[in-house]
């Protein structure tokens, strides 16, 4: 299947969820072409961001992380106030799924929404697979590149609105991605959103067990900074308590390559009694 296909018209459509395919529904915000999910921020085969999602990329256009972006290589860091640093895989985002991605991939039910999809080598993978997939991400360069690896992606930020809400069979939080907006509980409840009822959220958790929301800059470790954002950190412990709390379950946990892994499926809501109805 070609990228093209993966997303039919830029948006998963109503009705059972069928592995490989899209379905029959009136649920159409925008189009597929080579690759880019296009609708009105994307015109002339350029993508343009909505103001919200402007705001929110700004650290993200910041020179340090696109310069990596176009080079594949770091070194790149989220820097804290007090100058502690977190290294950025870059070259591992940057490569092509590695055996630890594949074991994401291969757990993957119905269309896939990326959260965050970087440079786009898991939506490329997917998209390769054959499998129905979506990759979003603030920051244009990531975009472009996740598109020139063949995978479908829009510019937008998971708290603006996003083409199939509530159909997605799937969604990837994957590569820290939980730390998105700073507030993991707020992301939870925003991802429920745009996942089917029987949906699946894969989530990669830090490997030490943290609980942490602090604002960061993009560093390349020479000085040059982006600017300060809300960023969070969770281990599998803390990402647990968050998930319970506003109403996911954990289903399973893995690790492969010393990365750590939860799948989530949302609480069902308990039956009415009698008297409710």
């Amino acid at each position: 299947m070609s990228t093209a296909e993966t997303v039919r018209d830029g948006s998963v459509h109503e009705g059972p969820v069928r592995e490989g395919s899209v379905h029959e529904g009136s649920v159409r915000e925008g189009s597929v072409r080579d690759g880019l999910v296009r609708d009105g921020s994307v015109r002339d085969g350029s993508v343009r961001e909505r103001a919200p999602a402007r705001r929110a990329a700004a650290a993200w256009h910041a020179d340090p992380y696109v310069r990596a972006l176009h080079a594949g290589q770091g070194p790149l860091f989220l820097r804290r106030a007090d100058g502690w640093m977190l290294p950025l895989d870059i070259e591992r985002w940057c490569a092509d799924a590695d055996s630890a991605d594949r074991t994401v991939l291969r757990r993957c039910q119905g269309p896939a929404l990326d959260i965050g999809c970087g440079p786009g080598r898991l939506v490329a993978a997917l998209a390769l697979r054959g499998r129905p997939c979506l990759g979003i991400d603030v920051s244009q360069a990531a975009v472009a590149r996740t598109v020139r690896a063949g995978g479908p992606a829009l510019c937008r930020s998971v708290f603006e609105p996003l083409p199939g809400e509530g159909r997605w069979g799937t969604a990837l939080l994957i590569d820290g991605n939980i730390g998105i907006g700073g507030d993991p509980r707020a992301l939870l409840a925003r991802v429920a959103q745009l996942i089917a009822p029987d949906g699946l959220l894969l989530v990669e958790a830090a490997a030490a067990d943290v609980d942490e929301r602090v604002r960061v800059r993009v560093d390349d470790g020479r000085g040059d900074m982006g600017t300060a954002f809300p960023w969070a950190r969770v281990g599998v412990p803390a990402l647990l308590h968050h998930a319970r709390a506003v109403g996911w379950n954990p289903v399973e946990q893995w690790t492969a390559r010393d990365r750590s892994f939860v799948t989530l499926r949302r609480t069902p809501p308990l039956p009415r009694s009698p008297t409710e109805r």
